[in-house]
């Protein structure tokens, strides 16, 4: 017998953006709808109603909301949103320092000013520096970014805005059938803002709904997103005697969502919530793995947070540079897609605030602590619970290694 035996070691070959296929009866539709030619969402026979239309409807339904617009993105949905609620040139708006670059991105282009709002270790926003940041700004509005599926508590955040007069708009692009003390997620504030952006729950490879129960927001957002005088034909938005005056003081800048997206996405609608449990599946399985690491912690999900595990997140407090680096490439090297979050320059979706250079110098130190620790992972539904064990295997030989360097 040799005097040494070499260990086999795990890796994985499964690609991290490899979605699942769109329903069979959506590439059906699709394919109707491409032969019919009619793919714009007001290309329509009298007494026939698009797929865009339809489709809205739905979403409205599911959400429980009285309107809904469906858009070309969800980054358009929320300079919508913005520009619909009446934002001010110049003006400032309240956000997460912890999202992704469409959030500031929305409020730079509708014209405003993007006030940052620390994170706790928790991966949600600080609500004692929202506290002290809408005293200090007066701001009308917060634009919150349910970063990575993590709420906030929903009624704490409400009692707070209230106190201040403050308006809420949520960014729900990982949030879409999620649920906070049983109330679903964009609910919350005047308008929510989601995406059907080819990783998010539903996938038209771009595309996005705005949401809301105030009816001259939705006349203006109808407005905004090309409708031209067509208004009458979104039967999930206001009735017609609300664009009286908004359909001629309101600027045309179209960003509608077209029947082909609409085709593929309204089969995945009907199967969200079986999603949801699919992915929450998978989070687990990973979550099992790296839940008794020292060294590595998992962020709390409070009982009140329903949510959707379509990516993981842990944190590593103190990890040096040259450790997160050499985390990410023996994980790379064993096939698994970790982003960190501290890194200088930007990657790929991942970056820091600070590469955001149209926003005014800002210091959240607490965020600087937060994002130099923070690892993010997507979990694809392609990925079985055996192969999201794997991959937790993965992560947590991985780390020990890089962590002993």
């Amino acid at each position: 017998m040799p005097e040494s035996l070499e260990i086999a070691v795990e890796s994985f070959d499964k690609s991290f953006t490899q979605q699942e296929p769109i329903p069979e009866v959506g590439i059906a539709r699709a394919i109707e709808i491409m032969r019919g030619g009619r793919l714009h969402r007001y290309n329509v026979n009298q007494g026939e109603t698009s797929e865009t239309t339809t489709l809205e409807n739905k979403f409205a339904n599911y959400l429980g909301v009285d309107y809904c617009l469906a858009c070309a993105s969800g980054g358009y949905a929320m300079l919508t949103a913005l520009r619909a609620f009446g934002l001010w040139a110049g003006e400032s708006v309240l956000t997460n320092a912890l999202t992704l670059s469409p959030v500031p991105g929305a409020i730079h282009a509708a014209g405003g000013k993007a006030v940052l709002v620390e994170t706790t270790d928790q991966l949600v926003l600080d609500l004692d520096d929202l506290h002290r940041k809408l005293g200090e700004t007066s701001s009308r509005l917060l634009l919150i970014s349910h970063m990575r599926g993590h709420i906030v508590d929903m009624d704490a955040l409400l009692t707070i805005l209230d106190r201040h007069g403050a308006s809420l708009i949520e960014d729900c692009a990982h949030t879409m059938g999620a649920f906070w003390g049983g109330r679903p997620s964009g609910t919350f504030g005047i308008a929510a803002c989601f995406s059907t952006q080819t990783y998010k729950h539903i996938n038209s490879g771009e595309g996005g709904f705005l949401t809301s129960n105030d009816r001259d927001l939705m006349a203006r957002a109808v407005i905004l997103s090309g409708s031209y005088m067509l208004y009458d034909q979104h039967t999930a938005g206001p009735a017609p005697e609300a664009y009286a005056d908004i359909r001629l003081d309101t600027p045309n800048c179209s960003g509608r969502m077209d029947n082909l997206r609409a085709a593929i996405l309204l089969p995945q609608l009907s199967c969200l919530d079986d999603r949801v449990c699919r992915w929450n599946e998978r989070y687990h399985a990973i979550e099992s793995e790296l839940g008794n690491v020292d060294g590595l912690k998992m962020p709390l999900r409070p009982p009140q947070e329903q949510f959707v595990g379509s990516s993981i997140q842990f944190l590593v407090p103190g990890i040096s540079t040259s450790q997160a680096n050499a985390l990410l490439a023996t994980c790379k090297k064993r096939g698994v897609d970790l982003k960190w979050f501290g890194a200088v320059e930007p990657r790929g979706y991942t970056s820091h605030y600070s590469s955001w250079r149209y926003l005014s110098t800002q210091t959240l130190p607490q965020t600087d602590r937060v994002l130099h620790g923070l690892f993010d992972m997507r979990i694809p539904l392609t990925f079985s619970i055996d192969d999201c064990h794997l991959v937790g295997r993965i992560i947590r030989e991985s780390f020990n290694v890089s962590l002993s360097l």
